[in-house]
């Protein structure tokens, strides 16, 4: 009896870790998939490169780096920027708040344009951000806030909401 409890709670531990260890690859080819397949930006927004923010100090932007080696989205090469503050936000297709820097959501969101604005902690959306991570059962999910992501003028496939765990 003691082997089994212990077998299940090393698996169980070994399955969080490995989360945690893919956490920034796993977002990242999420946020691939949001900007390829679901989310469309005006016109004005498909010409030059296609910029991937990063607010704070998070691994996900060498995941966004990997990336950008590779992919485009539709004809615009992807290229990253880290940002110190949302005082150094530039002109971005995307932005990622990284949780050191939660207390600058409504900073960031008056510097911001035509931005899919994502993060990962559950504060971020009642703050106004499209999508925020979360681990539902040991896996990465998302939630999404479609009134977030029209008042940046981006349209998103209603298909989006259907795989998020929570919309509104």
């Amino acid at each position: 009896m003691f082997t089994r409890i212990l077998f299940v709670t090393v698996f169980t531990f070994s399955s969080a870790l490995n989360l945690f260890a893919q956490k920034e690859k796993i977002q990242s080819v999420y946020v691939f998939n949001f900007i390829s397949k679901y989310v469309e930006w005006p016109a004005s927004e498909r010409s030059g490169d296609f910029v991937i923010g990063v607010l704070g100090n998070s691994l996900i932007i060498d995941e966004f780096k990997e990336l950008s080696k590779t992919r485009t989205v539709g004809n615009q090469k992807i290229v990253t920027a880290k940002f110190n503050s949302a005082a150094d936000i530039t002109k971005c297709h995307v932005l990622f708040i990284a949780k050191s820097k939660l207390d600058e959501i409504g900073a960031a969101l008056g510097k911001i344009g035509n931005t899919l604005v994502i993060t990962d902690d559950e504060q971020g959306i009642k703050e106004g951000v499209a999508i925020n991570f979360l681990v539902v059962d040991n896996k990465q999910r998302f939630e999404y806030k479609s009134a977030s992501a029209k008042s940046r003028e981006l349209v998103v496939s209603p298909e989006l909401a259907k795989i998020a765990v929570n919309s509104n």
